[in-house]
């Protein structure tokens, strides 16, 4: 049983937790009031010494009313405790306060999905994003994605850019491995992976679909670090199954794509990916897949995350887990050839080559 599972068998813990969710937005929000306004620095900086209470109104400057309603809130969440008369920060707060990949987290959850997770069980009724109504009548997120307000848009792009950033220089020597002329990378959002490549390999040519919108994005950068004339872009609405992906690419690159879509789709996309290969291409596929996590708190935010899909995305997606890819991939003519991981954080990375039958 799962240590986590194991430990709410206790009928104290379970209510306890149960009493926590059922006060979740109470607890989120106070933890982000804590941080915002500098009580959780201000406690931090003191170090062992800790600050009283007049103290920290000074520091943080807060009102006597504002900051006691928070401090209660912060020590019942966890986040901090008090000893005569003084206040120090629990390991938990500490991650709030300075944690790079919670803070992350708790912007994407505060910025972008707070408001529409009030509509996730219409969501899951109507197997659509209601949540994203909250800022536009798009069918999914993606389509206004430069059009979120912009503190919403930075914290989608660090959400969406931190964990494959961190993965892309230990996955680089495997897809370069053989040497690629040609990658094509779908889905290839801003350019990120695009710019990597262009450093990694001053004669590689990258092809990049993806909504127009962020091809301009990806250009601009390309542009900026001086790799322009070899990356291409083709504006293409990618749930366009009918359309068929360019041939020629030694390379297929999908990096935190295709969990952007339902079974359906994915299958269809994987699909057009092996019409477009050689059977010397190799198609790479590189996701945080559920069972493949080597820590609870990964698996957790995974599963959270899951959750963004469904009520803010585009109500058809979630975080797989591998053994679902591995049966897509055989259902579109595809087999693994390898697969790598952990890398980093969470990321799988799985070498794909057309099934001997296909070729």
């Amino acid at each position: 049983m799962n240590p986590f599972v194991q430990h709410l068998s206790s009928p104290n813990n379970a209510k306890l937790w149960a009493q926590m969710i059922a006060m979740a937005p109470f607890m989120f929000q106070a933890a982000v009031s804590l941080r915002n306004l500098g009580v959780l620095k201000s406690i931090d900086a003191a170090g062992d010494v800790g600050l009283s209470f007049d103290e920290l109104k000074e520091r943080a400057d807060v009102g006597d009313y504002g900051l006691g309603v928070l401090l209660d809130g912060g020590e019942s969440s966890g986040l901090l405790f008090s000893k005569d008369g003084r206040y120090f920060l629990t390991a938990a707060g500490e991650c709030i306060e300075k944690d790079r990949i919670t803070n992350i987290n708790m912007n994407f959850t505060q910025d972008v999905c707070y408001h529409g997770l009030s509509a996730l069980e219409e969501s899951v009724r109507h197997r659509r994003p209601e949540g994203l109504k909250v800022f536009g009548s798009w069918k999914t997120i993606y389509e206004g994605l430069t059009q979120l307000p912009r503190k919403a848009m930075q914290s989608w792009f660090e959400f969406d850019h931190y964990f494959s950033d961190d993965a892309f220089p230990k996955v680089l020597p495997l897809v370069f491995r053989d040497r690629p002329r040609s990658i094509l990378d779908v889905g290839g959002n801003t350019g990120k992976f695009a710019l990597v490549c262009g450093r990694y390999d001053d004669q590689v040519q990258i092809t990049i679909l993806d909504h127009p919108a962020q091809l301009q994005l990806a250009f601009e950068r390309a542009e900026e670090n001086g790799i322009r004339e070899r990356v291409h872009g083709s504006g293409i609405d990618l749930l366009d199954h009918g359309k068929a992906f360019p041939t020629g690419h030694d390379v297929i690159w999908m990096s935190q794509f295709l969990d952007c879509f339902g079974k359906e789709d994915i299958l269809a996309l994987m699909k057009r990916a092996a019409a477009a290969m050689t059977p010397t291409a190799r198609l790479f596929i590189m996701e945080p897949f559920v069972d493949r996590q080597q820590f609870q708190a990964s698996k957790f935010c995974l599963d959270m995350t899951s959750l963004y899909f469904t009520c803010m995305a585009n109500g058809q997606s979630r975080m797989y887990r591998a053994t679902d890819f591995y049966e897509l991939l055989d259902q579109a003519g595809l087999e693994v050839e390898e697969e790598f991981g952990p890398i980093r954080l969470s990321h799988t990375l799985l070498r794909c080559r057309l099934k001997k039958s296909f070729n």
